[in-house]
């Protein structure tokens, strides 16, 4: 590689940290909706594929670790992958330890780093060879991915019954835009759809504020008191946080955890942190080594579930690779799920943004939050408003709804929204939808042929 791209791998990485380090403190922000139009806007921008590889790969890991801030600093979530520590933050916080809390779960990130990066890649080595072989059969691997995370999730029978209506919505809206003439035959509508699922809940929010009823019930005349406690401790050494216990419980679930890339990274956050706490002598202690075993955990599943199918197969076969990472195979036009990262870089192309971002988000997110995040914590609810990150996002959407496919997409992203919200809010899970969605074909073909 030369200077230019690597000045670009450089500059995005730095810019990844700076967003999502104020995106991650913004209590109920939801990973995939944050991370997937970001990186979707920057690899339809030009940037080089490293760079964009380099971007996401500093934002997964800033955003795994600030994410998990608010939840012990003011008993917030900061996302989905922090609500697992929600029970265990809240206990120790109400003990005064928030500040404990934070250097535990820095510490856990990067153990779940150092752990997982060189087992990620040795797996996704080993298993390259069989990646044209699985390709062949990808669809119908789509079509168990979502059998599979319909029987992991909440509403098993729900997800189940969702799936064939999901498809049929998906490409019912194809084919009126190719039978309309507004888009070309060749041209596969996804990536908008994508998006529309990850808005959904938000959609349904929104629109119960036109009910009159569910209005009234979240409108007030006070204001919510949080009370931000500093942090006192300074220090960044990772052996005076944890104990060798703790290290060695997190190495443990982050090396076990990378070989179950496509299981759900909640339900493994949750297996495992829980698992591994439960040999603790008190309370207290439990709560610590759950949530050091959980943020290591959080980025081992991460990384793992975007590199494996990446460097490996070229598609998404993951619930992170499909989520938030679906824009690193499918950016139409620049990548496809026939030319995308996998194919336009070779292995060694990979590691070089990959080691860079892992290396200087890594640090730079330690140092962050174990010296700043109280003074970052209360300068993002003070100056920040919640609504105009949600509006940005929204605005992202709906400009890429349109480029996809002019106004009726528009309309037709915000419909998808609208199913896969209710969906989700009944506990249909976004791994069901997105793999409904890249089965849809084969299922539809299925059912007519």
């Amino acid at each position: 590689m030369d200077f230019n791209i690597i000045l670009q791998i450089v500059l995005a990485i730095i810019a990844s940290i700076v967003i999502y380090t104020i995106i991650g403190f913004i209590p109920g922000t939801d990973e995939t909706s944050v991370l997937a139009p970001i990186t979707l806007v920057l690899a339809l921008s030009g940037a080089h594929p490293a760079a964009v590889l380099g971007f996401f790969i500093a934002a997964i890991i800033t955003l795994s670790l600030t994410n998990a801030i608010p939840t012990a600093l003011v008993g917030l979530p900061g996302g989905v992958m922090s609500s697992p520590m929600m029970e265990h933050s809240l206990y120790l916080k109400d003990k005064g330890l928030s500040a404990v809390v934070i250097k535990k779960m820095a510490v856990g990130s990067l153990i779940g780093i150092v752990v997982a990066l060189p087992t990620t890649l040795i797996i996704a080595k080993l298993i390259a060879p069989y990646g044209e072989m699985l390709k062949q059969y990808s669809s119908i691997l789509f079509v168990f991915g979502a059998i599979f995370l319909s029987l992991l999730s909440k509403a098993k029978i729900l997800s189940l019954v969702s799936i064939i209506p999901l498809s049929i919505l998906f490409m019912g809206l194809r084919h009126l835009y190719w039978g309309m003439g507004i888009v070309p035959q060749e041209k596969n509508v996804s990536i908008s759809f994508f998006l529309g699922i990850t808005i959904g809940p938000l959609i349904i929010s929104l629109l119960g504020l036109l009910n009159k009823d569910e209005k009234a019930k979240m409108i007030t005349d006070k204001f919510k008191n949080i009370s931000i406690p500093k942090i006192e401790d300074e220090s960044l050494n990772p052996l005076k946080i944890v104990t060798k216990e703790q290290i060695k419980k997190s190495a443990i679930a982050s090396f076990i955890s990378t070989f179950l890339f496509v299981l759900s990274p909640v339900g493994l956050t949750i297996l495992f942190g829980e698992s591994f706490g439960k040999g603790a002598r008190d309370k207290t202690e439990k709560a610590y080594t759950t949530i050091t075993v959980m943020s290591s955990v959080i980025q081992a599943t991460y990384i793992s579930g975007i590199l494996i199918p990446l460097i490996a197969l070229g598609i998404p076969l993951s619930p992170a690779s499909i989520g938030p990472g679906i824009a690193l195979f499918e950016a139409d036009p620049v990548f496809t799920n026939s030319h995308n990262i996998h194919h336009i870089l070779s292995f060694g192309e990979i590691l070089v943004p990959v080691i860079m971002a892992a290396a200087i988000a890594g640090v730079l997110s330690y140092i962050l939050t174990n010296k700043f995040a109280s003074v970052i914590t209360r300068f993002v609810l003070e100056k920040i408003p919640h609504e105009a990150i949600l509006a940005l996002f929204i605005a992202f959407i709906v400009l890429l709804s349109y480029i996809d496919a002019g106004i009726v997409n528009v309309f037709g992203v915000i419909l998808i929204g609208i199913v896969s919200g209710y969906l989700n809010k009944q506990g249909v899970n976004y791994g069901v939808q997105f793999m409904s969605l890249y089965a849809a074909p084969w299922i539809i073909s299925q059912l007519v042929g």
